[in-house]
């Protein structure tokens, strides 16, 4: 993830920090003592180097507080009294980063070293000893570890917080799943149920009696079975949140099935070599051929329809026409079907076209990708 700090990306933040640090030490190394020997430019790269090295102090803390540490006892053996500033930055970065323990050996092991570094240029144990307080105060490693401590409590408060908004908000959702699923239940279910029972019952009379059924009456009968398992698979999906779907590309023969025995003329043409089709894709085939058909046989005045499905290499093509009523002249509001179809299409990431044909008849096209997963 690109961390952000101000707009700036944080990877461009840590080099500009790194520079200026680098900068301000060896400015400091030319203002201060330094040495008049050979060692100086051996020393000013140092100081550079321990600058600059606190560009990874994200990535690798623990390496940059032990670079950091070197450069600043390198720069005190040359003879440059420079504070260990870009140490205190890694010491802060370390403790942010969790590791207090191998920081607090760093600063130990700092502490009794720098005066010895001192003491190679020096020559003189006391001075060597005030040098080294001077570049490394006790007080600046407690506050830089207490910065990096405190931070990092801070952003472990934000990340508990986060979780916990994430869990209340999955919370609600399941109520509120539960809570359709009931409803849908108290008032879909008896009903639906009722026309079932109906419909079979006239059905089983009809045919006692030596009656021909009326295709109507089939179509009403078949209709009710799918309304059950379908509001039976709904609630299921509901209050197990489970999400393999229920219907998919290989129900749709019976859809159209279905459509033919309504009275409509219905067509199916598959072409192309069926590869793995996400589960999120069949299922949205099933639903937008099912509306489609749904359509026709309510709305269009229709005497035929064809749906054809298109396997492509990268995209699912369905496309369901009838030669129904509408024109390019007559163009019908947009219904609730319509608009979940156009909403399951673009959640997909595809695209989708319904209006009326260049004659008569209203054509729906869909073109899905296949590279998403469910």
């Amino acid at each position: 993830m690109d961390e952000r700090r101000f707009g700036v990306p944080a990877a461009l933040a840590d080099w500009v920090i790194a520079a200026g640090v680098a900068a301000a030490l060896l400015l400091a190394g030319r203002s201060g003592d330094r040495p008049d020997s050979d060692l100086a430019p051996v020393g000013y790269a140092l100081l550079a180097a321990g600058g600059l090295a606190l560009a990874a102090r994200r990535r690798a803390p623990v390496s940059v507080l032990a670079a950091t540490g070197l450069c600043a006892m390198g720069y005190q053996a040359v003879g440059f009294d420079v504070p260990v500033v870009a140490f205190l930055f890694a010491v802060y970065a370390a403790v942010r980063a969790g590791h207090r323990v191998v920081t607090l050996a760093a600063s130990v092991v700092m502490i009794a070293a720098l005066p010895l570094a001192a003491l190679a240029s020096l020559h003189d144990m006391g001075e060597a000893y005030a040098r080294a307080r001077g570049a490394l105060e006790i007080a600046w490693l407690v506050a830089a570890g207490a910065a990096g401590e405190a931070l990092r409590q801070a952003e472990r408060r934000a990340d508990e917080a986060e979780r916990t908004r994430e869990e209340a908000a999955r919370r609600r959702a399941d109520e509120e799943r539960l809570h359709i699923a009931r409803e849908l239940h108290d008032s879909l279910t008896h009903q639906i149920s009722i026309v079932k029972v109906q419909s079979e019952v006239a059905v089983h009379v009809a045919r006692r009696r030596g009656e021909d059924v009326p295709p109507s009456l089939l179509a009403i009968q078949e209709a009710a079975r799918e309304a059950t398992r379908e509001l039976r698979a709904t609630l299921q999906a509901l209050r197990d949140d489970d999400t393999a779907p229920p219907r998919g590309l290989d129900h749709i023969p019976e859809l159209v099935e279905r459509a033919g025995a309504a009275g409509l003329t219905a067509t199916l043409v598959v072409d192309g070599r069926r590869t793995d089709v996400p589960a999120a894709v069949g299922r949205t085939a099933y639903r937008i051929v099912q509306e489609s058909l749904t359509n026709v046989a309510r709305h269009a005045s229709a005497a035929t329809a064809s749906v054809h499905i298109g396997y492509g290499r990268d995209v699912l093509a369905i496309r369901v026409d009838d030669d129904g009523t509408a024109t390019r002249d007559t163009v019908p509001e947009p219904g609730m079907g319509l608009l979940g179809m156009r909403e399951r299409v673009t959640a997909l990431g595809g695209r989708l076209r319904a209006e009326p044909s260049s004659g008569h008849g209203f054509t729906v096209q869909a073109e899905l990708p296949l590279e998403h997963t469910s």
